[in-house]
């Protein structure tokens, strides 16, 4: 892992201030108000309204025929089968319809397919299955809007289909008796960023001519549960959603509600979305990643507390062998590419195994995106098969770019940030580059993660009544992320192991005043900075009370040397990487790139006067910037040490670690195989 891009919002001085008078906000809430552009009257109202009304939902396409074959079923007694998904999101949204659907007296039943067995979305043979269970009516939840072929053959057997999706359609739309899909080319709802969960809403406010307050009095819990964890943006409905939906998961009386709190250690808390997101979200869906999704319907559908309870623990289980798991695959991939030549450098990481479990590599993509900063996608191999998902970076959309390579896959579907996919073992190495080959023709420079930095403040601006203002802007998720703030050029005071020395406590001084500060995770053997050091810090901040006394708690995200030029950091390790992928770089960029001799001594000469470097090339290189070596030069210097088995590199743990060789005789530089590559290309 190296530093990673902070983004500094900036707005004029005058707005927060004006802000902070005109809606009676902290200065430091206003500020972040501002900074994300909240800067007219409207918007501003808008985001702090309380009650805000919901849209119409008959302003979503098909609606009305969704509602006219519906209703069409429960009045017939025709047999409805919901057929849903297997993450949070499509279990909520299997709960929300089936609930509401049962109070109507309706003939509703509902079905899930395994993750393993059958995959995403519809298929035959449970078409065959639910055909033979007598279902004349399919409405497909969280899934159905790129299922063309199977719904045509659900029509040959006599089944009607009703698709409600969130989902990125393809060219051409199923021809079901109704396709609900805020993002249908033809749709002109003002809304489009529902989860699955949130479509199957509008479509319950249909059914009841509801402009939806009252519909929240009954599912605001659930709903609030499959809005977090799918991860949509938390503005416009959705922000309702979580606002109101928190409130009611707090005192909600579903027996299953209850039993997951309990086990996951929240009940008598208080819950923010991140409380959803990393407590009752990964449990929903753990049931659906490693056993059955049925399990996590059936804990939200119970009334019979005892049953609640055992289900609960049942997905609790589930949840802690889905970390095993996940931490086996990330440490095997983690090897792999280490012993992979030149792996890590690709714009786009493709990997495929043996058996990884199908449940879980999703989440692991997403682990190897945060090591490795460029999109994932790891494909398991099983039985003939391979599957996989996808994560991703803001600004490469996942989707788009499957869409490109879509001629050697059997199946794939998804968002910009998470996608899944199929294709025969055969076309993996084919996939691989056509992925790549996208990404090189559409990214001269590829996006990378960043930290969306909202406001530069100083120490003496974070006080308690500041930060316990920031609460007006909750509930946090995408796009309207806890707020993050930044202190530039702070001097390290103090540096205190605590947690048993896992984590660290910093004092840090700035603007004449002193505040202390925890880094989570970071020990001390790891800190890459001294007491007198001068660094830049990112950091969230909440109050907590303690025997009723308030106190601000700042948690560091990251910390960074305040002498790096960032400009200069990741365009000088771009080119790095375009070298190390062995492509030409233009040749105004050779200056700055190639290290001569005397800078590559420099760097050794460096290295032995530490006896060991423990804290990565990117500290190194910073603490190498008065002799102005570019990152490149740095990182070949290394490269090119270590090839002449003059430098050992381990890069086994969290950070590469660099020690010169003891007696080591001299070598000739001229002779590295890696520096007449580089000055090949």
């Amino acid at each position: 892992m190296g530093f990673v891009r902070w983004d500094i919002a900036s707005c004029p001085k005058e707005q927060p201030k004006e802000i902070a008078q005109r809606y009676g906000l902290s200065a430091l809430a206003a500020g972040v108000l501002a900074a994300r552009g909240y800067t007219d009257e409207p918007e501003i109202e808008a985001f702090l309204e309380e009650e805000a009304a919901l849209s119409d939902p008959y302003a979503l396409a098909d609606m009305g025929k969704a509602v006219e074959r519906i209703r069409e079923a429960v009045e017939e007694m025709q047999r409805i089968a919901i057929y849903g998904d297997y993450d949070a999101d499509g279990v909520t949204s299997t709960v929300i319809l089936y609930s509401y659907l049962e109070s109507l007296g309706a003939d509703v039943i509902y079905y899930i397919p395994e993750r393993d067995g059958e995959g995403y979305g519809l298929n035959r043979g449970a078409i065959d299955l639910l055909r033979e269970n007598g279902a004349a009516l399919i409405v497909t939840v969280d899934n159905g809007v790129t299922a063309v072929e199977e719904i045509a053959y659900a029509g040959t057997l006599g089944i009607d289909v009703v698709v409600t999706d969130h989902h990125q359609p393809s060219e051409k739309l199923p021809e079901a008796c109704a396709v609900v899909d805020p993002h249908r080319a033809d749709d002109t709802s003002a809304f489009k960023d529902y989860c699955g969960a949130g479509v199957v809403f509008k479509l319950v406010c249909a059914l009841e001519e509801d402009d939806g307050a009252a519909m929240l009095d009954y599912y605001a819990d659930i709903l609030c549960l499959g809005t977090v964890a799918d991860l949509v943006p938390l503005r416009g409905e959705n922000r309702l959603f979580v606002k109101y939906g928190l409130q009611r998961l707090m005192e909600s009386d579903n027996p299953g509600v209850c039993a997951l709190a309990q086990v996951a250690g929240i009940t008598g808390k208080e819950w923010t979305a991140q409380t959803v997101a990393f407590t009752l979200a990964p449990r929903i869906n753990a049931a659906g990643r490693l056993g059955s999704a049925q399990k996590a319907v059936q804990l939200l559908l119970t009334e019979n507390e005892e049953e609640a309870m055992l289900l609960a623990q049942d997905v609790d289980e589930l949840n802690t062998r889905r970390k095993q798991i996940e931490a086996e695959i990330v440490e095997q991939i983690v090897g792999d590419v280490r012993r992979s030549k030149n792996r890590e450098f690709e714009r786009v990481l493709v990997l495929a195994g043996e058996g990884w479990h199908h449940g879980v590599v999703g989440i692991a993509a997403a682990k190897i995106v945060e090591r490795y900063d460029r999109p994932c996608f790891l494909i398991s191999v099983e039985d003939g098969e391979a599957r996989g998902s996808g994560r991703s970076v803001e600004g490469f959309s996942l989707h788009r770019a499957l869409t490109a390579c879509s001629g050697c896959l059997t199946r794939f579907g998804g968002h910009a940030m998470a996608a899944g996919l199929s294709l025969a073992p055969a076309d993996i190495p084919r996939f691989t580059e056509q992925m790549r080959a996208y990404a090189k023709q559409n990214f001269a420079m590829m996006p990378a993660r960043s930290l969306q930095i909202d406001r530069v403040v100083l120490p003496g601006e974070v006080g308690a009544a500041a930060v316990k203002g920031l609460s007006a802007l909750e509930p946090f998720g995408r796009q309207n992320e806890p707020p993050l703030f930044a202190f530039k050029d702070v001097q390290i005071a103090g540096i205190y192991p605590i947690g048993g020395g896992k984590h660290l406590r910093l004092k840090l001084t700035g603007g004449g005043q002193s505040v202390f500060a925890v880094y989570f995770g970071m020990t001390a053997e790891q800190f890459p900075f001294s007491a007198g050091d001068f660094a830049d810090v990112a950091f969230s901040a909440s109050v907590h009370v303690y025997a009723g006394e308030e106190s601000v708690t700042i948690s560091i995200k990251d910390m960074r040397p305040s002498s790096l030029d960032q400009q200069a950091y990741f365009a000088s390790k771009a080119v790095y990487e375009m070298l190390r992928r062995r492509e030409k770089i233009p040749e105004e960029q050779r200056r700055d790139s190639i290290p001569a001799r005397e800078e590559t001594g420099v760097v050794y000469r460096c290295l032995k006067a530490a006896g060991v470097y423990p804290h990565g090339y990117d500290f190194l290189y910073t603490a190498l910037a008065g002799y102005g070596l570019s990152y490149c030069k740095v990182r070949l210097s290394v490269d090119i040490l270590h090839e002449l088995r003059l430098v050992q590199v381990d890069e086994s743990g969290p950070s590469a670690r660099f020690r010169v060789v003891p007696g080591a005789a001299k070598a000739d530089l001229a002779a590295s195989r890696i520096l007449q590559l580089v000055k090949s290309l």
